[in-house]
Formats: C-alpha cells, structure tokens, sequence
C-alpha cells in the first residue's frame, strides 16, 4: 500500500507539471509566431521537451511500482533509473540543440545578417515562463525528495532548466527591443550562456543514473554504516564479501558472515534474522537483503576447503 501511494503520489506532480507544460508549449510557440521570435519558438520547444519528459516518468515510475515476479526477482527499480536517464539525455540534447543555434546566430550577426527584432508578446511569454517553471520546480523536487525519487526530481530540474532557458530568451528579447538593431544579438549569446547551465545539469542528473545501471557499489560511507551494523550484531564473529547496489530508490546488500561453528542452523538463522532487522531498520523495509552464514574457524578462518556453509535468505 506504501509503494502504491508513492506511485500515486509521483503520478499526481508529474500530471500537474505535464499540464502546465502543455499550456506554456502552446503558449509559447504562439508568442513566438506572433511576435517574430525565433528564440521564443526555440523556447517553446524546450517546454515541448518537458512535456515528454512527463510522459517518460508516468510510464516508467508506473512499471518501477509494481511488485516482484519471477521475471523480477529484484522488483522493477532499475525502470525508474532508466527513466531518470532519458530525461538527462533529453536535457543534453536540447542543451546541444540551443548551444548549436545561438552559436550560428551569434555568427551569422558578425557576418552582417541583421537579426529579426522580437514583440512584446514573446517577452511577457517569457516571464510568465519564467515565474511558472520556478514555481512548478519547487514543487516538484519537494515532492520528489518526499518519496524518494530521482526521476522526479529529475524531472524539477528539467523545469528549472525551462526557466533558465527563459530568463536567457527574456534577457535577449528585451534587449533586442529596447537596446536597438546592433544589440539584438543578445539574444542568440544569452541562450548560449543558458546552454552550458542545462548541460551541466544533465551531467548532474546523468552520471548517479549511469552508476547505478553500471551496478556500482554504494559509497564508501554507506558501506561503513553496514559493516558497522554486522560488525555489532550479537553472534557474529567475523565477516567479508560485502556487497551493495541501487535498485532504484531502494539498495541491495550481500555478505559472508562467519558464526561459531557449533551454533545449530536455527541459532545461525537467528542472527541473520537480527542483521537483516537491523538494516532494514536503517534503509528501509524494502531493502534487499541475502546473509551467506559460514563457520567461524579460529586457525583457518579464509579456508577455501571449509564445508558446512548455509545460505540464509
């Protein structure tokens, strides 16, 4: 029922955010018709984005909220995590795309090409763009950090990257109209600058999501904490082989611990049970959890030929 109203929850912001990117998509290619800006029809794209970048995180946050099958015995985690992924490269390729056509703007201006001046209309477009995506962006990543998930929070970021692209388009449309014909260039060079913050955010939004697809371990400090949980467990003598990743917005953890050898298999399973408690205690009942129970042999304690090892799952 938890992870049912966390998918609800996650679907409710995004429809928020995708409804409110399809009024400014519209309105903006409007503004941008009307009032001969080619920048603002640029704009109006990148809200474009945004709305498919909704329609990526309703898809895949729902798949990532089902339960286990036999298909998946880790659960539907790493959907999420895809999803989070494509919206980072959907933010670098209109990063890309914005740096690309300012810069052959910002070219064509030195060769003598007189850039088109823009209307009031796209410059009032543009700061309702920027006074909405700020707005929606705060409620989103607040939401996002609420449940716990990157695609969400992601997806805040994409609509603080409209915002910046508008404040960009803003700057450019309002110079080319009050500053005169030479100054229009501003424009092309302000969406330039704004290029570089999107790129740098889809660096930030990407690279968690390519670790955790790659099957990185945790970071050092997490492993710490979980070896220090092992490692005070009542009953254990000595452990290795502790392995972590991302599952999504839960971790996976494996370990070797090693008991007294005469403790009977119900004993050993006792304190595999209490380890097991005591992680989810700290990272959540949905963690994932495989204890490899070994006997603990004083003079030979990594001896590859010991026998008489139980899984505990």
């Amino acid at each position: 029922m938890e992870e049912q109203n966390r998918v609800r929850t996650i679907q409710n912001v995004t429809l928020v955010g995708s409804a409110v990117n399809l009024l400014l998509t519209v309105g903006k290619i409007v503004a941008g018709v009307v009032g001969k800006s080619s920048a603002m029809l640029a704009d109006g794209v990148h809200s474009l984005s945004d709305l498919i970048t909704d329609i990526i995180v309703l898809v895949f946050v729902r798949i990532s909220g089902k339960k286990r099958d036999k298909n998946h015995r880790y659960g539907h985690g790493k959907y999420e995590t895809f999803a989070t992924m494509l919206i980072s490269f959907a933010l670098l390729f209109v990063g890309i795309g914005i740096l690309w056509t300012g810069a052959r703007k910002i070219v064509a201006s030195f060769h003598g090409v007189v850039i088109e001046q823009p209307g009031y209309i796209a410059l009032y477009a543009a700061l309702i763009s920027i006074v909405s995506k700020e707005g929606l962006y705060w409620y989103t990543k607040i939401i996002g950090s609420r449940v716990n998930s990157r695609a969400v929070v992601a997806n805040a970021w994409h609509h603080r990257s409209d915002a910046f692209s508008s404040v960009g388009t803003a700057l450019g449309i309002s110079g080319a109209i009050l500053l005169g014909e030479k100054w229009r260039v501003l424009d092309p060079i302000a969406g330039v600058i704004v290029s570089f913050f999107i790129l740098k955010v889809a660096w930030d939004i990407a690279h968690p999501s390519i670790r955790e697809l790659l099957e990185e371990a945790l970071p050092d400090e997490t492993e710490e904490v979980i070896s220090g949980i092992i490692r005070t467990t009542p009953g254990v003598k000595d452990f290795h082989e502790v392995r972590t990743r991302k599952i999504g917005d839960i971790i996976a953890i494996e370990a070797h611990v090693k008991v007294d050898k005469t403790l009977t298999v119900v004993e050993s399973h006792h304190i595999a049970t209490a380890i097991e408690k005591s992680i989810r205690a700290k990272f959540g009942r949905q963690t994932h959890i495989g204890i490899h129970i070994e006997p603990y042999n004083e003079r030979a304690p990594e001896d590859p030929n010991a026998t008489g090892t139980l899984d505990i799952q």
